[in-house]
């Protein structure tokens, strides 16, 4: 299908990759994966042939035809999702203008016998003919297919495009790409603007796709699930591995281990063969001996280890100073876009020092909230802000925050004060921006350059509160991890927006599920929220509306039997809840005895509220043990 050979690619002097060589045959589905600024999007620009490589040659199968997703498209405003669509469809969309030149040619026509009305019947047959091919009777039906699957309502349809946001725009584009039955589909981080459903569909998609599929993607999961093949660049070179992302790396770390060990036997064997050399360079009975010892080492092929590219950022962010003891509080909070109610009478607050998940389907409102408590919504109900809070917000869209036509530099100096404009450069290195690096444009940076930038533009200002929206769309697998580690180190409060369980695990130790414009609280940190779901992971608990779920071994069991499972199940999940709830308020309550006793103890009634508390919990542990055995006998 498609042969790269020796091809290479340098920017400002450094080569991104030099001499690399590889195939695509139809059916591969590989993950193309390396460090931010590694070459990844610039390989599919290559690829696609929107760039030309410097040195190498590119030999593809005649009539190839090939579809790319970029991060960052051109869209031209005025027509409808529908209309967008049908842009998939040149050749069909010419056959239609064509049958309806011919159609009103006929129907003012009235010479039935003339050879020039017999050659329009012809050429209409003709064209009807080449439409029925094309596939001019199922384009629409396809199409409308395609759309809901990534997520598109009927009643979208006929909506401008213009009134959709960058990530809904992205899908349209994407679903030109799935109709245009292309031979070669490039996507350049698909996942980034998709959530639960739509991902799955496109997973599903994508493994039954007929041609072959190359993926820039950040998404551990999304690649096990789609991909059969791996391509590692980094610094330079290119690893290449007929197996999915983590069974690469596994296979990675057994060759790299393998390497070592014949590494080092090797090297023995040139240490012994240069002693060898050098005792029989003094004797001239042994000079032709030793001659020969060296030819065979200039001879030896020295075995070499795969380099890892192990540089990463260096992430810390400290907190400026202690706010109140709540942050945020929200009363009564409703937000409409037009007549789409997508918060209705939400309650909420957030407690100083908390680490908060905000979880669920796009467009229910994680986002919205996000920026209401910023400030940059207006809304029905109540915010308040607590004392001396100082938020630092990192939004979905952040590459729309910064100008493309500044420096690296300047974006930072520009953000700085003169406390820290002297430390610009200091937080540019940790943040891989080295040397040359810093006097790139915005607008050339690859998606994660632009969140690592973005994350450094945070640490110049002030803060005690981070509230953070998808942080880690564009970020590599290694930032991600530098990432966490940061905020699981950081003292202040944390807001956290996501659809990353891997990301989200032991992060945060409250969740907040969205839907149906409502807020429902639960404590514990992601794992616990699944378990109180009684699901296995978090794209489930996007994708189900309803969430019942009866085990295998009980679909033979009586209706009144699973009946009453079901109910012991339910109250064994609130009695859960309250426990967890309890154990929280007892724990409060003992670091408030501990760090205040005196104001604490004040309440002439805190200690007798204090022991109805452990009393409580005592009695629902009782009550959780012979629910549980219950269960068990039942079972």
């Amino acid at each position: 299908m498609l042969n790269i050979h020796n091809l290479s690619i340098s920017f400002q002097g450094e080569y991104l990759f030099e001499d690399i060589t590889f195939k695509l045959g139809v059916g591969d589905r590989i993950g193309l994966i390396g460090k931010n600024g590694a070459g990844k999007s610039t390989m599919l620009r290559i690829l696609s042939k929107e760039q030309e490589a410097d040195t190498g040659q590119m030999a593809a199968d005649k009539n190839l035809k090939i579809g790319f997703l970029k991060q960052d498209i051109d869209f031209d405003f005025g027509k409808t999702v529908l209309e967008e669509s049908y842009e998939a469809f040149k050749d069909i969309k010419d056959c239609e203008a064509k049958l309806e030149q011919i159609n009103a040619q006929l129907a003012e026509r009235t010479d039935y016998e003339s050879d020039s009305y017999n050659q329009l019947m012809i050429d209409l047959n003709e064209i009807q003919h080449q439409y029925e091919i094309l596939g001019g009777y199922n384009y629409q039906g396809d199409t409308e297919k395609i759309l809901q699957g990534l997520g598109f309502k009927r009643e979208d349809f006929n909506k401008l495009t213009d009134t959709f946001s960058g990530g809904w725009r992205m899908r349209i584009e994407l679903a030109k790409l799935l109709l245009q039955n292309n031979d070669l589909l490039l996507l350049d981080e698909p996942t980034n603007h998709l959530d639960i459903e739509s991902i799955i569909w496109l997973e599903n998609f994508l493994k039954n796709y007929n041609g072959a599929v190359v993926i820039v993607s950040h998404d551990k999961m999304f690649l096990d699930n789609v991909t059969n093949r791996t391509i590692e660049i980094s610094l330079g070179r290119i690893y290449d591995y007929n197996k999915p992302y983590s069974k690469f790396l596994e296979l990675r770390k057994e060759i790299k281990t393998q390497q070592l060990a014949a590494q080092k036997n090797q090297e023995k064997q040139i240490q012994q063969t240069e002693k060898l050399i050098e005792k029989f360079r003094a004797k001239a009975s042994k000079a032709t001996m030793a001659q020969s010892l060296i030819k065979k080492l200039d001879r030896m092929d020295r075995i070499e280890v795969d380099e890892d590219d192990n540089s990463v950022m260096t992430l810390n962010f400290p907190v400026s100073i202690v706010p109140g003891k709540v942050v945020v509080e929200l009363d009564n909070v409703s937000k409409n876009y037009g007549n789409l109610k997508v918060l209705n009478a939400v309650d909420l607050t957030i407690p100083r020092d908390t680490k908060t998940a905000f979880v669920g389907q796009n467009g229910q409102g994680k986002s919205t909230l996000a920026k209401i408590m910023v400030g940059e919504l207006e809304h029905e109900g109540q915010l308040k802000i607590g004392h001396n809070v100082q938020i630092g917000y990192f939004a979905q869209n952040q590459a729309e925050y910064l100008d493309g036509n500044k420096t690296v530099l300047d974006t930072m100096i520009d953000a700085a004060n003169e406390t820290n404009r002297s430390k610009v450069r200091d937080i540019l290195g940790s943040f891989l921006f080295r040397g040359e690096e810093v006097e790139k444009y915005v607008k050339v940076l690859s998606g994660g350059e632009r969140n690592r930038l973005a994350l450094a533009k945070l640490l110049l200002q002030p803060l005690n509160v981070l509230i953070m929206d998808e942080p880690t769309n564009h970020l590599d697998i290694k930032s991600k991890n530098v990432l966490k580690e940061a905020l699981k180190k950081f003292e202040g409060t944390l807001v956290l927006v996501s659809h990353d369980r891997d990301f989200l695990q032991g992060l945060t130790d409250v969740v907040y599920e969205f839907k149906d414009q409502k807020i429902k609280e639960y404590f514990g940190d992601i794992d616990f929220y699944l378990e109180q779901r009684n699901i296995e992971n978090l794209r489930e608990a996007e994708k189900r509306t309803v969430v019942e779920v009866t085990p295998k071994e009980n679909n033979k069991k009586s209706y009144e039997e699973q009946k009453k499972l079901k109910s012991l199940n339910n109250k064994l999940s609130n009695i859960e809840s309250k426990i967890n709830q309890l154990e929280k308020d007892i724990k409060n309550d003992d670091i408030a005895l501990e760090t205040n006793y005196d104001e604490t103890v004040s309440d002439p009634k805190f200690f007798d509220i204090y022991q109805a508390k452990k009393n409580q919990l005592e009695q629902l542990m009782l009550d959780w043990e012979d629910i549980q055995d219950t269960i068990d006998k039942l079972s």
